[in-house]
């Protein structure tokens, strides 16, 4: 992994590309949806501040326990004067979003648990798959043989 002086203060696409372990098309795209910031160069090349890569850090560590990117930038946007997470920022966050891993883990493990039964019927039953009908919502609200 290159190495960057200390001395620099601004690094180009391809430093923090190779520092962060993020492809350059997503550190523009993270760019494009504002979770990002960078500067443009009378040559019109980008410029990140060096905390771009705890920034970059933060969003992909987000990303890898499944949080959304619409969810990760709601959180970053919440920190005072757009700085940089810091430790005591991932600790609340991670707290908040710890609900909703544990709903989706539930839902996983339910999932896991009645493949099988799906894969052996096959039918794909709307009224009793729990696949495509999981704890029977769609006979609650509609009738018929299909979903629309």
């Amino acid at each position: 992994m290159p190495q960057i002086p200390e001395k620099i203060h601004e690094l180009t696409v391809g430093q923090v590309a190779a520092r962060s372990g993020a492809a350059v098309s997503a550190l523009h795209f993270y760019e494009s949806k504002g979770l990002i910031s960078s500067r443009r160069t009378s040559g019109n090349q980008r410029r990140y501040s060096r905390d771009t890569l705890r920034r970059v850090a933060f969003i992909r560590a987000a990303q890898r326990v499944g949080i959304p990117l619409a969810t990760i930038g709601e959180a970053l946007a919440k920190l005072p004067e757009g700085r940089t997470p810091n430790r005591e920022d991932w600790a609340v966050l991670s707290e908040d979003w710890q609900a909703e891993l544990d709903g989706r883990i539930a839902r996983l493990v339910r999932l896991r648990d009645h493949l099988a039964d799906c894969i052996g019927c096959g039918c794909l039953s709307l009224k009793n798959c729990v696949l495509s009908n999981p704890d029977d919502t769609v006979g609650r609200d509609l009738t018929g043989s299909r979903l629309n």
